[in-house]
């Protein structure tokens, strides 16, 4: 595979957000003291969010909602989801969430050991469908801004994957034609499919091995499968 460029998705693909989301909400779980508000396993409560926020992200990358209404809707459908009550539901807990998540510091196995290497053979770039702060803060904080020569944020370009836009925006700032340069990513809708529909080649990054569409070509469940995959 002749590639100079590679382009990875954060979320999800290198920062682990699940589990990173799972130790903030039990943190706030503790702080907000959610058991005597009737919620009683933090297990439920965030098995319950994951769900709502997974399903309010495909909607933004899709352009069904704003920035707004994802941090907006995302907990008050989980504590009404519940069976809390919208008079008692705490008013910080949002903003709590998006001030301490961003912190944390879970990668993906091998996300450094990887990407080091990759650097060596590579021009590696971000494409981030994620919001300008959190992104920011997540990269600074796990040591990312080393690896990487170009950083593309959704909400900074004014395009979401899979739009052809930010695609070409990226491509642009790297200098990068699109047959040297392929996407990383565990989006099938916004990483795959959204590089494939511009002409690039791309790479289902599928860490729970969910059954993979016959239109995706190239699949890894561990990073450092890219390292003789490329």
């Amino acid at each position: 595979m002749p590639y100079k460029h590679l382009f990875f998705d954060l979320d999800h693909t290198i920062w682990d957000f699940d589990k990173n989301a799972e130790e903030t909400l039990n943190e706030l779980y503790h702080t907000y003291n959610l058991r005597e508000l009737g919620l009683h396993s933090a297990d439920t409560f965030i098995e319950v969010y994951t769900k709502n926020n997974h399903r309010l992200w495909a909607d933004y990358h899709t352009g069904k909602i704003t920035k707004q209404m994802l941090r907006e809707r995302r907990f008050s459908e989980t504590f009404i989801d519940l069976g809390l009550s919208p008079h008692r539901i705490p008013k910080n807990f949002e903003d709590d969430y998006v001030a301490l998540c961003p912190t944390k510091t879970n990668l993906f196995p091998q996300a450094h050991e990887t990407l080091r290497d990759l650097k060596e053979r590579y021009s590696l770039h971000l494409i981030s469908n994620g919001f300008k702060e959190s992104t920011e803060l997540k990269i600074l904080n796990n040591g990312l801004q080393v690896y990487f020569e170009q950083v593309i944020i959704s909400e900074v370009v004014g395009f979401n994957k899979p739009e052809k836009a930010i695609f070409k925006h990226a491509l642009t700032l790297a200098k990068a034609r699109v047959s040297e340069s392929i996407m990383i990513g565990d989006s099938i809708e916004a990483d795959i499919r959204g590089a494939q529909d511009y002409g690039m080649k791309a790479i289902y990054f599928n860490p729970e091995r969910k059954e993979k569409p016959s239109d995706v070509q190239h699949e890894i469940s561990c990073l450092s499968e890219l390292k003789t995959l490329l």
